[in-house]
């Protein structure tokens, strides 16, 4: 129990406590409600902090690091092919760099999970871009599941298959840069983009500009020949 003195001229008289209209215990309350409040904000604050560096368990975003494979196959006058892959795991996501025997590097991504092949030749002002098919797939997983086990392969001459795919240029309708992903918007940042279309053949009107010669582990080599269609 609490009691208050009230002093006078002749003697010392017990009193109600008073301070301006407040109780004791009123005014008790105050801090013990300020005390509450910043225990529960310091545990909210270690809570967040724990969750945040994961020693609570929470699941955390697994990356997966960047992957170099190297490939290497003769042509067929026996001349060294070599060519190399960045493999991105984490966004399906594979990048050719195709050396020519002129010592000229051209590079071609492959964006699985966007089904898009974007073509960048190295003597060339612009990209081309065509959307992937079922063998597309079948190449490019050769080498998004080998990868995790080897980095080099060695592919022979007569062990090797060779396919031929023609694309004709549709250079009247130029692709709008900004709707690709980030990655192809990088790759050619400096150059025009034009559709492809997949044909038999350009046909005996149509001259064959250029081709890329890309080489899977799978052992199979695809020459992509590239002809401009009329506008």
């Amino acid at each position: 129990m609490v009691r208050c003195w009230k002093h006078s001229e002749n003697s010392l008289e017990e009193a109600p406590c008073t301070d301006g209209g407040l109780s004791f215990s009123t005014r008790s309350y105050f801090p013990h409600m300020a005390f509450w409040i910043g225990l529960s904000a310091t545990l909210l604050l270690v809570l967040l902090t724990l969750g945040l560096t994961g020693h609570l368990g929470l699941p955390e975003p697994h990356f997966q690091p960047l992957q170099i494979v190297r490939i290497s196959v003769p042509d067929q006058s026996g001349i060294l092919i070599n060519q190399s892959a960045v493999v991105d795991k984490q966004n399906d996501m594979v990048t050719f760099s195709v050396t020519s025997p002129a010592n000229q590097t051209s590079m071609v991504v492959f964006d699985v999970k966007h089904g898009l092949i974007c073509y960048k030749p190295v003597d060339q002002g612009s990209c081309f871009l065509r959307r992937m098919e079922q063998s597309d797939y079948d190449n490019v997983n050769s080498i998004l599941r080998d990868a995790t086990h080897q980095s080099q392969f060695q592919l022979s001459v007569n062990g090797t298959q060779r396919q031929t795919e023609f694309l004709g240029v549709l250079a009247a309708t130029p692709v709008n840069v900004s709707s690709l992903e980030k990655p192809l918007q990088a790759l050619c940042q400096d150059r025009s983009i034009h559709w492809t279309r997949r044909a038999e053949g350009p046909g005996k009107q149509r001259l064959v500009y250029f081709c890329i010669d890309i080489c899977f582990p799978s052992n199979i080599c695809v020459s992509v020949c590239f002809y401009y269609l009329p506008e």
